[in-house]
């Protein structure tokens, strides 16, 4: 698509003369058009996601995709490529299982939870108690839940209500006695897949092993239990804790032409979970944002102000690599005009979410109409949804410091079936759909970027 393609796309007040500049319209409508052509990015996430493969933080598949992703921006020609060291967290999962012992003996699809403490290697073998919310829990009687497992059969109410029972339920549970915590995967639908995720322990209260199970077992069970029959399960985890490990943030750069000390941050997470390959979390993230940076280069687009493009290490069971950049750029936070995030998969976008709330309510206004007026451009492609509210968890430290955050919204249509289980391969990822997450993040970097006013100024 060239320029004058593009342009017949855009509705007709888009044309005309206003607050952004007409080099700065072409050149979006030459990143879109190329965007939606190309073929590296794609290749890309393929070797990533299928050569490389899961990246756990810790992991050596991890170490090789930092080595392999800062080699390639080299070939590309980026500026002050850069890999800063990293301690992360370092879990692995070991061998698990969950039977089923009574009333009729089967294996159950689980996985451990991140960061998760082992059985004994004998298992825990235990009846269970079924409950569906913290309330219902701490309602029961001591001796329906000491000496048991808990199992949270927590119906989908969304990622963030629901994700707490991952995060918080081994807590809750051993509060009350309980020998083992299970959950229901977060997820709004199973074909029986469980789904991983961090959970956390709390000083003082007893660290009890934790695992999600699919949710078409955590459902039997808990039907089991409502109707009065004794459930017995045994679990058996390997999960073990080890020393922190070195990793690193990748970072190169797209020097500006003007105002290079002012910065323009876009990225992803380069870890993922230990199953499935990472190609929705969060590998196409990392590469549409990464190639929205080199797309600038090849067409010649030099921005006004300096375009970063940082891939985030640890975050699914850390943020250690956001904690790191935060320290890294020190002073310069204050340089940072803008900090763009895509980790929610790469379904079709709808455009950008937009936090400065830190910043004062007057910057948040700004900062938001500001960037309607450049998602205006991505109408021809659907992707122009511009509102307030968004962000991301690695540039959650750079915007608690006053830096106005975007975080690419999609449709979100089936990205928490793929979610943190075997299934988030790059089969699951639409090429289309994924190339205008590229088109819609480097219209959006180069933007901001370009024109002249400073994002909420």
């Amino acid at each position: 698509m060239n320029r004058r393609q593009f342009a017949q796309l855009l509705p007709a007040p888009l044309l005309a003369a206003g607050p952004l500049t007409e080099p700065l319209r072409a050149g979006a409508a030459q990143l879109i058009g190329t965007a939606l052509t190309d073929e590296q990015a794609w290749a890309r996430l393929e070797y990533l996601c299928d050569r490389i493969g899961a990246r756990l933080a810790g992991s050596k598949a991890l170490e090789r995709a930092v080595e392999w992703s800062a080699a390639e921006m080299r070939k590309d020609g980026l500026s002050r490529v850069q890999t800063p060291r990293v301690m992360v967290p370092h879990w692995e999962r070991g061998a698990e299982s969950v039977e089923l012992v009574e009333p009729a003996a089967g294996p159950l699809r689980m996985l451990g939870l991140g960061g998760s403490v082992a059985t004994p290697a004998e298992g825990i073998t235990a009846e269970v108690a079924a409950v569906e919310s913290f309330e219902e829990l701490d309602a029961l009687p001591e001796e329906r839940v000491r000496g048991r497992m808990v199992l949270f059969n927590a119906p989908w109410r969304g990622y963030g209500p629901t994700v707490a029972y991952r995060s918080s339920g081994a807590v809750r549970a051993a509060r009350r006695g309980a020998v083992a915590s299970l959950i229901r995967s977060v997820t709004p639908a199973s074909l029986a897949t469980p789904h991983t995720g961090a959970m956390r322990y709390e000083e003082g209260t007893p660290k009890i092993p934790a695992a999600a199970l699919a949710v078409e077992d955590a459902g039997r069970i808990a039907r089991l239990a409502k109707a009065g029959v004794k459930v017995v399960v045994r679990l058996k985890m390997e999960a073990r804790t080890l020393p922190d490990a070195a990793s690193a943030n990748v970072i190169a750069e797209l020097p500006g032409r003007e105002k290079p000390e002012e910065i323009v941050v876009v990225g992803g997470h380069l870890d993922s979970w230990d199953v499935g390959t990472g190609a929705h979390d969060d590998g196409a993230g990392c590469l549409a944002c990464w190639q929205a940076v080199v797309l600038m280069k090849r067409l010649g687009l030099v921005p006004r102000r300096t375009v970063r493009v940082v891939l985030w290490t640890n975050e699914e069971n850390g943020l250690r690599g956001a904690q790191a950049y935060r320290e890294w750029v020190g002073d310069g936070v204050r340089n940072h005009v803008a900090a763009i995030e895509m980790d929610g998969g790469a379904e079709r976008p709808v455009g950008f979410g937009v936090s400065a709330l830190t910043a004062g309510q007057e910057v948040q206004d700004r900062a938001v109409a500001q960037a309607q007026q450049v998602g205006a451009l991505l109408a021809g492609i659907g992707s122009n949804q511009v509102v307030t509210g968004g962000g991301g968890a690695d540039i959650g430290p750079l915007m608690r410091d006053g830096v106005p955050g975007l975080g690419l919204r999609t449709v979100g249509e089936r990205y928490f079936h793929w979610h943190h289980t075997h299934a988030d391969t790059v089969d699951h990822v639409d090429k289309e759909h994924f190339r205008m997450c590229m088109a819609t993040v480097a219209v959006m970097a180069w933007g901001l970027a370009e024109m002249a006013p400073r994002l909420g100024a």
